[in-house]
């Protein structure tokens, strides 16, 4: 259960670093958005090539079925933003940080429970999940630290979602080991896909394009082709 936390916590480590950065460096709105839709390209493929497989060991009917529960979770939760914060300012930052939120938790989910059921954890994978983070995180990072946001606050925030990424690993290593629940990892799959699926369209391809401009089209393919040829 101990290297399900580790996995889980050091695969999602990069959303800390990405977010700092912002701190770190002075990087223009335009190379954000084009970084960002990098990011939007890597996730879809992630989404087209990694999650739904992953899913489809249960019936098609159920898997479409979980993708809108995770679509749905993640517009609930986005509207709820929303209320909180005005349409404006920080809740669209805050969306795209809800999607990663959505995308980690199910993807170490299945990270505990490949380790507990002896199932192999391709590096390539490893990999396309650790770079999806670096936009991912990065977009908002820029925008919330414009908004005020200090580092010690931006550290908290991914801090937190790293180790709530690491406590999935280890539940999802302990369910499958006690409960036997093979179908668990292709239900996360199914929940994380329509959540980043939603974030995508909501949030983080107009994050793109209006920081990015015209260029963040031929980002996003570069982003969906990178992740292909790690897949």
């Amino acid at each position: 259960m101990i290297q399900a936390f580790v996995l889980g916590a050091v695969a999602q480590s990069s959303l800390v670093l990405s977010g700092l950065l912002p701190y770190v460096l002075r990087i223009p709105d335009r190379v954000v958005g084009l970084l960002a839709g990098v990011g939007a390209g890597a996730l879809i493929s992630a989404v087209a090539f990694d999650l739904v497989p992953e899913a489809n060991a249960i019936p098609e009917l159920a898997v479409a079925g979980w993708l809108l529960v995770g679509a749905a979770t993640f517009i609930v939760l986005d509207r709820f933003i929303d209320r909180r914060f005005g349409g404006g300012g920080e809740a669209g930052p805050l969306g795209i940080v809800l999607g990663a939120i959505l995308d980690g938790i199910p993807e170490s989910v299945i990270f505990g429970i490949q380790i507990a059921t002896g199932q192999p954890i391709t590096v390539a994978f490893l990999a396309a999940v650790i770079v999806s983070n670096v936009p991912q995180a990065l977009a908002p990072s820029a925008d919330l630290k414009a908004d005020g946001w200090s580092i010690w606050r931006m550290m908290a925030m991914w801090g937190t979602v790293v180790l709530a990424c690491g406590v999935a690993a280890a539940a999802g290593y302990f369910v499958a080991t006690t409960l036997h629940a093979e179908d668990m990892g292709a239900v996360a799959a199914a929940i994380a896909a329509g959540g980043l699926l939603a974030m995508l369209t909501d949030s983080l391809v107009p994050f793109a394009y209006e920081k990015g401009g015209i260029g963040a089209g031929l980002a996003t393919v570069v982003g969906f082709v990178a992740a292909l040829a790690m897949t």
